[in-house]
């Protein structure tokens, strides 16, 4: 009976572990990288996910540091036939830097402040570029001011201010020997009011108009529901059916808490809403807490008051909101080069502004607390122009004028 020696035995043996030792670390690594791949496609899932629904991650960076004459240039690269007519930048060393800065570790170098923002309560501020204006400097974007507390009753100190000063008269026209042209049909809405201007912040107001300086620069009487008054009369004057609302929030809504604002105002956007179906376009018009050297510019030798437009990210509708906000800032770059700041993104805070109420909507800053408001009428009528241009350019393309 022959027996196998039990050196050969042994060294079976041996193989048989070595191959199972074998077998099972290749499972082993079989498993962990299966396990690595599906964790890196969840985790990109999850990132396009939130790069399509915020505009931090897709705007922010490269398109917030460069000009919209870059981005015309790069369209008359592709098609011939465009022209641009916007003025293209230099894209600098100093731009570049910050993008890469910001696309990598989501931190603005132009302001350190952002470094201890995540730590200290009320020291964060959010807002990012998306959109750049003529002349806008990034290092002075939205600044946000919580008035202090109104007393019982909603009053302010300066409720008793002077009334606002009266708009120039034009002057009076010297009849010409010349025949009057006949008139030229003009578009008009006829009862439908299309345009809504409100105010979630109405008490906002301006230094040199209060002639005295005050915390919140904040008044009753003379603030930037005027503004709105103005814009809801030259668009009626263009033909927009306009709607406007004064309303005081202090005073009329018990137990005022300013952090509620928008809750507020959404109620009287709502309201609007429902009394005239016809309404589109929303425009909620606010005043920067800004210097003047921030919110002025000089068109012609004029000064005018600066816009810019805010997006709220919490509105998973913002693209909409956006894309409307953009033709107006291109208008006004085309009309009136440097009067707009450009347009904003914020992901804090309220953050949502209403608009999802309407894909046609829009937060307005006008000016700045320095500001005159008769630089924020110029600015008002400049607003009016393209905003019923834009109207009825959209009325003749889809065959309703």
């Amino acid at each position: 009976m022959n027996r196998k020696p039990a050196w050969l035995t042994q060294w079976n043996d041996s193989t048989k572990v070595k191959h199972l030792l074998v077998t099972g670390r290749a499972f082993s690594l079989l498993s962990l990288s299966s396990m690595i791949f599906f964790i890196v496609l969840g985790a990109a899932g999850i990132l396009h996910q939130q790069s399509t629904s915020s505009p931090i991650h897709s705007m922010k960076g490269f398109s917030a540091a460069v000009s919209s004459g870059f981005f015309g240039d790069m369209m008359e690269m592709e098609m011939p036939s465009f022209k641009s007519g916007l003025e293209s930048d230099s894209f600098t060393n100093k731009e570049i830097s910050a993008f890469l800065m910001r696309t990598l570790t989501s931190i603005n170098p132009n302001d350190p402040s952002g470094l201890l923002s995540a730590e200290l309560p009320g020291m964060h501020n959010d807002s990012f570029l998306i959109r750049k204006g003529v002349g806008t400097d990034t290092n002075n974007g939205p600044q946000d001011h919580l008035p202090i507390t109104d007393p019982p009753g909603g009053a302010h100190e300066d409720d008793e201010a002077q009334p606002p000063a009266e708009e120039p008269h034009e002057e009076e026209q010297v009849p010409s020997a010349e025949p009057t042209p006949p008139p030229t049909h003009k578009p008009d809405t006829g009862d439908n009011k299309v345009a809504f201007i409100y105010h979630t912040h109405n008490r906002e107001s301006w230094v040199p108009e209060l002639e005295k300086e005050s915390k919140d620069v904040s008044s009753k009487t003379t603030n930037i529901t005027l503004v709105g008054k103005r814009l809801a009369e030259k668009l009626e004057e263009a033909g927009i059916g306009s709607l406007h609302s004064d309303t005081d929030y202090p005073s009329t809504v018990k137990d005022f808490n300013y952090a509620y604002s928008y809750k507020y105002s959404k109620k009287t956007v709502k309201e609007a809403m429902a009394s005239s179906g016809d309404l589109k376009m929303f425009f909620d018009l606010h005043r920067d807490s800004q210097k003047r050297k921030y919110t002025t510019t000089e068109i012609n030798g004029t000064s005018y008051a600066q816009v810019y437009f805010v997006i709220g990210n919490k509105n998973p509708n913002w693209k909409e909101n956006e894309a409307f906000a953009t033709k107006i800032h291109n208008a006004l770059e085309k009309k009136y080069p440097g009067i707009s700041r450009g347009i904003w993104g914020k992901t804090t805070g309220n953050a949502e502004y209403n608009q999802s109420l309407a894909p046609e909507s829009a937060l307005i800053e006008i000016g700045g607390i320095e500001n005159t408001l008769e630089e924020c009428y110029r600015t008002a009528d400049a607003l009016a122009e393209v905003i019923s241009a834009i109207y009825w350019d959209a009325e003749k393309v889809s065959g309703k004028e």
